[in-house]
């Protein structure tokens, strides 16, 4: 791999074997190649040899066989995980930085994930922690934790020394993960972030790792499972109000003086709801106004449970074709997708919690 960020599978200087390429063509379409000596890319309106592209500068364009002229650049963290392959649906990179503020991921923290899914986030978390901050992933399927290992591995040339991925149900998970570190334990994550189902489920666990003043930031499909992780938050106790939002992207069409609002936009994906940690015994403040509809029976909270919110399982031969995809993209660019994972966590049998909500 070229030299680049340590750590965020950046790099930089002229395109080597193994390195992955963008190559955006005439019309638009982008395809993502990894470069191997004699390679061929082809298309039914010419080829591109690979070894065209090694050896020169990162912006370069290269002529196809008909003529084409096609743009070369290292594809970024944002191109890498919208084209990688995934068993469950990704956290967009929009929402991917929404989590990274509102979680105030830093430099040197540590910080727990639960719903891996397909590893986008966990790519974007990694680069935010940096090389001295550890990632602590939890996931309760084993093909998506061997999807999320080899997409991750593929991104950073293998895995890396300070990513721990566990399979298991968070509530059992992350407990036996924290005694099991000598340097982990109650009370010591900074922060955690929760793409899952019923995120409500995992408060005690939560509350039980994050240190005061710790950030706890949920990703959520629907209403009802937004309001019922704020409630359940408020019901609990030990955290602050929680804050609710969304991010709609929308594009814009830039030609001359024709300046206007692309047709299509990037609109609703999910929700983040965003909360603190209290100090042992401190309760939040109750707000000084209430909306009128807080209450609610058995009923409505059937309604909210993950088996009528419905989950779209994926079959065997798909999540086993995902893994063979993502383990060839490692082992081309040059890593060995199983190196240095973490040992896993037996999983809850019939639990949702540790299952991705969206996708990772």
């Amino acid at each position: 791999m070229s030299a680049g960020e340590p750590g965020s599978g950046a790099a930089r200087g002229p395109f080597r074997v193994g390195d992955r390429v963008q190559l955006s063509g005439p019309r638009g379409k982008v395809h993502s190649i990894t470069l191997a000596a004699g390679g061929r890319f082809g298309t039914h309106r010419g080829e591109i040899r690979h070894d065209q592209l090694i050896g020169i500068p990162d912006g370069s364009v290269v002529e196809a066989s008909n003529g084409d002229r096609w743009l070369a650049l290292r594809p970024l963290l944002s191109d890498f995980v919208m084209a990688m392959p995934r068993g469950a649906a990704i956290v967009y990179p929009k929402d991917a930085a929404q989590i990274l503020q509102l979680a105030d991921v830093f430099p040197g923290a540590t910080v727990v994930e639960a719903g891996v899914g397909s590893g986008a986030l966990t790519l974007w978390l990694l680069r935010g922690v940096g090389p001295e901050g550890r990632l602590l992933s939890i996931e309760r399927r084993d093909e998506f934790a061997d999807i999320a290992r080899a997409n991750v591995a593929a991104r950073h040339g293998g895995v890396p020394a300070n990513w721990s991925l566990y399979a298991g149900d968070l509530r059992e998970a992350l407990p036996a993960a924290l005694d099991a570190d000598p340097q982990l334990g109650p009370g010591s994550v900074d922060r955690v972030v929760l793409d899952m189902l019923a995120p409500w489920e995992c408060l005690d666990a939560v509350a039980d790792a994050l240190a005061p003043g710790g950030v706890l930031v949920c990703y959520v499909a629907t209403v009802t499972q937004l309001s019922r992780t704020a409630e359940a938050i408020r019901a609990r106790g030990g955290f602050t109000q929680p804050q609710a939002s969304e991010t709609l992207v929308r594009g814009w069409h830039l030609d001359g003086l024709a300046v206007r609002p692309d047709h299509r936009m990037v609109a609703h994906t999910g929700f983040l709801l965003q909360t603190r940690r209290l100090a042992p015994g401190v309760e939040a403040p109750e707000p000084a106004r209430r909306g009128s509809k807080t209450e609610y029976g058995e009923e409505d909270v059937e309604l909210w449970t993950p088996g009528a919110l419905g989950e779209r399982p994926k079959s065997d031969k798909r999540m086993r074709r995902v893994v063979r995809d993502a383990e060839k993209l490692a082992r081309e660019t040059g890593a060995e997708p199983g190196a240095g994972a973490a040992p896993e966590v037996p999983a809850g049998e019939g639990s949702p919690s540790g299952d991705a909500g969206l996708g990772g």
